[in-house]
């Protein structure tokens, strides 16, 4: 039993009961709120292991909590969108949510994606001691940073357990599964598409020069490839 804290935020509260009767199956603590104000109030409180939070809430949206935690903290957190609401993903997935979760969903579908986004290897990159530097871009395991010609990049926790999967060994093509596997999170399917928009994201990020560094191998995923 994990005995991990849970914060289940959603303004269906029927929704949220469902949710808690699940995940206490599995041995979670469950902490349910229902608007916005109230969410962000304990989520710097409680300090949940990990947050399920919905887009669209009273008060503000999830899209601005999840903003304004990742500001704060790196807790893990899985957004509950609109099935066809793609740009939402995208956003929730670029101001960093770690995994989202399409509506309706099925609740053991939620769980699988709880335990998956809790087991991820968090801590392996800050247990990498030093640094490692290719050209404009440094990475610094120890302190979790990552500066681009000297100035700091703000990373979210996902795209740098990405960069650091990579950069640890350049010319290596990961498929999109062992990316998955490597940074977020293995066992349970239907997470290749993140690694796309988070590639995006730190291409964009690190600007032209290093995100550059970062190439697509056809029909098999990303390398890390310095000329």
């Amino acid at each position: 039993m994990s005995g991990q804290r849970i914060l289940v935020v959603d303004d269906d509260q029927k929704a949220v009961e469902m949710v808690r009767i699940y995940l206490e199956r599995e041995g979670y603590q469950v902490v349910p709120a229902y608007d916005g104000p109230s969410a962000l109030e304990l989520a710097r409180t409680v300090e949940p292991d990990l947050v399920v939070l919905d887009l669209m809430l009273p008060g503000f949206s999830g899209l601005d909590i999840c903003q304004t935690l990742r500001r704060e903290s790196e807790v893990p957190i899985i957004m509950l969108t609109a099935r066809s609401a793609e740009d939402d993903k995208q956003l929730g997935l670029d101001l960093g949510a770690d995994d989202y979760v399409a509506k309706p969903f099925s609740p053991r579908e939620l769980v699988a994606r709880i335990g998956s986004v809790l087991r991820r290897p968090e801590q392996e990159a800050g247990k990498e001691h030093g640094e490692r530097s290719f050209g404009p871009l440094r990475v610094s395991f120890p302190d979790r940073k990552v500066c681009v010609d000297g100035q700091p990049v703000a990373l979210t926790p996902s795209e740098f357990r990405l960069v650091s999967v990579l950069v640890r060994e350049p010319g290596r093509a990961f498929t999109h599964q062992a990316l998955v596997d490597k940074a977020l999170g293995p066992d349970v399917e239907g997470l290749e598409g993140n690694v796309d928009i988070h590639i995006e994201n730190l291409r964009r990020k690190l600007g032209p020069r290093a995100g550059s560094l970062i190439k697509s191998v056809y029909r098999v995923g990303y390398k890390f490839e310095v000329s």
